[in-house]
């Protein structure tokens, strides 16, 4: 059970991203994310330039304009910023987007058991704490690997699944429940809220998908805290709707 919950709520969010409601917020995601990155290597173009004027004389080559010639050079960064910032800069925007994906979830799959929205200080401190996450996952990723050998992967995916699951299920559960009781029913769930955290981890490493694992995530965790608050026996002190 600790292990089928986890693929039913994953396949649903899946499913949930294809539906106009949601789609529409992961194409905003991806293009803000995508803008930002622009702007960003604009940037640091037009500084170089700015900040390093005059040539450079080579043999044979003669005076290179070395401000144009590194600026030109500096477009080599863009796929390289993709690679290491793209998936928790997206995850930053689409964490502001979180609380809207888990609304539309409920709206779609639980009209019963619609949540509360926090205000927009709070969304945008989950915002900030999944792209921590998010951040966290890239770090260890690149600081563990040349040392742990073939254990890195299971380290890297454990130890950030349990982070992801946590920051996402709190999400989702903060809508219906108090920090404590969002914390106990975390707890009492911990392998499929692990489990779910795990499986988000690994989609975060596969480049371009990445971008919308956040709203994924998102969607999962609403159907997981769904899925494991719902099968509360009567007289429990998680609520049904």
């Amino acid at each position: 059970m600790a292990v089928t919950l986890p693929v039913r709520a994953m396949l649903r969010g899946w499913a949930d991203l294809l539906r106009p409601s949601v789609l529409k917020l992961v194409i905003l995601g991806i293009a803000l994310t995508l803008l930002l990155f622009v702007a960003l290597q604009a940037a640091i173009f037009w500084a170089i330039r700015i900040w390093l004027p005059g040539g450079l004389t080579l043999p044979w080559i003669g005076t290179l304009d070395l401000g144009q010639a590194l600026s030109w050079t500096s477009l080599a960064l863009l796929p390289v910023m993709g690679i290491f910032l793209m998936a928790p800069v997206a995850a930053g925007f689409s964490g502001l987007f979180a609380e809207n994906v888990a609304a539309a979830v409920e709206r779609m799959h639980y009209p019963r058991r619609q949540g509360a929205s926090p205000d927009f200080l709070d969304g945008l401190l989950e915002s900030l704490a999944v792209m921590a996450a998010v951040l966290g996952v890239a770090v260890l990723s690149l600081i563990l690997t040349p040392f742990l050998g073939p254990l890195a992967p299971v380290l890297f995916f454990g130890a950030n699944g349990w982070l992801l699951g946590r920051e996402f299920f709190q999400m989702a559960a903060r809508r219906h429940l108090s920090d404590q009781d969002a914390h106990a029913l975390r707890r009492s769930r911990g392998v499929a809220v692990t489990v779910t955290g795990v499986l988000t981890a690994i989609a975060l490493s596969i480049p371009v998908v990445n971008i919308a694992v956040p709203l994924l995530a998102a969607a999962s965790f609403t159907h997981l805290f769904h899925m494991v608050s719902g099968s509360a026996r009567p007289g429990s002190r998680y609520p049904r709707g």
